[in-house]
């Protein structure tokens, strides 16, 4: 069962369903929001010219679309699938497919709590939802360590909520860290340590990446990813813009690896 959603933002992908294909377009319906209706015209289903639409796009097709725009009033949304990257498409799917994976957890701890699964959303699904933005989010942060979990969160429902994500969640990801120790001695030295974290944080791109502050001059880097080979190609990556940024401002960097 999806929960209820209004409209999408613009810039937000979403995962669709093709409806009907023409030649001037495609009308498609959005699995995520109560299958409301979207519209890709044929000049954004792909870069250049399109002879036949179908080569492209086809009845019955999940395809991953950026909002281009939204007219709640009337309920129309313009869609874009050429500006969606694989990448970005295998991300958006996986994110669904977790989702979907999600609600379905949700269901099994109504079912154990004898509640119905809108009582359910209503007692604590929701307050999930505002604090971890999704769902399969929360379910991987409990299955990872429930601690900060029940630090947040009071009633009953928690301790079925921790069952059942340690019974149903593998973790998919691996995590790696490292110690950033960055010095500087310029009257703007802070600015200059700041400035030199948000070079390595804009060298990630769209990897996840975190910079935590332990205790002067000490920097806690912490990489996220599918598998060390990727996690540790980051490390280098950000570490690395780090280090040139500041060093290059005159101050003194270097990273030590640690274990997690």
């Amino acid at each position: 069962m999806s929960r209820a959603r209004g409209f999408p933002e613009d810039g937000e992908l979403v995962v669709c369903t093709v409806k009907s294909v023409k030649n001037f377009g495609a009308f498609v319906t959005l699995d995520e929001y109560d299958e409301k209706e979207g519209f890709v015209h044929v000049r954004d289903v792909t870069t250049g010219w399109v002879k036949y639409i179908r080569d492209y796009i086809r009845e019955g097709q999940k395809i991953v679309c950026k909002v281009l725009g939204v007219d709640s009033s009337k309920g129309h949304i313009d869609l874009s699938l050429k500006s969606v990257n694989e990448h970005q498409k295998r991300e958006k799917i996986q994110q669904w497919k977790n989702e979907k994976k999600a609600e379905k957890l949700m269901e099994i701890i109504a079912e154990r709590m004898s509640i119905s699964l809108d009582s359910a959303y209503d007692l604590f699904g929701n307050k999930v939802l505002d604090a971890y933005e999704t769902l399969y989010g929360a379910f991987e942060t409990v299955a990872a360590s429930a601690d900060e979990f029940r630090a947040e969160f009071e009633g009953d429902w928690i301790d079925v909520f921790v069952e059942v994500a340690i019974e149903n969640v593998t973790l998919s990801y691996v995590q790696i860290e490292g110690i950033l120790e960055l010095r500087s001695s310029a009257p703007d030295g802070v600015e200059l340590i700041k400035n030199a974290m948000k070079k390595g944080e804009k060298a990630a791109g769209d990897a996840k990446v975190a910079i935590q502050y332990v205790g002067a001059p000490r920097y806690r880097l912490v990489i996220t990813a599918d598998e060390y080979k990727e996690a540790e190609e980051i490390m280098k990556t950000v570490s690395s813009a780090v280090i040139d940024d500041l060093v290059k401002a005159g101050g003194e960097a270097v990273l030590k690896r640690e274990s997690k």
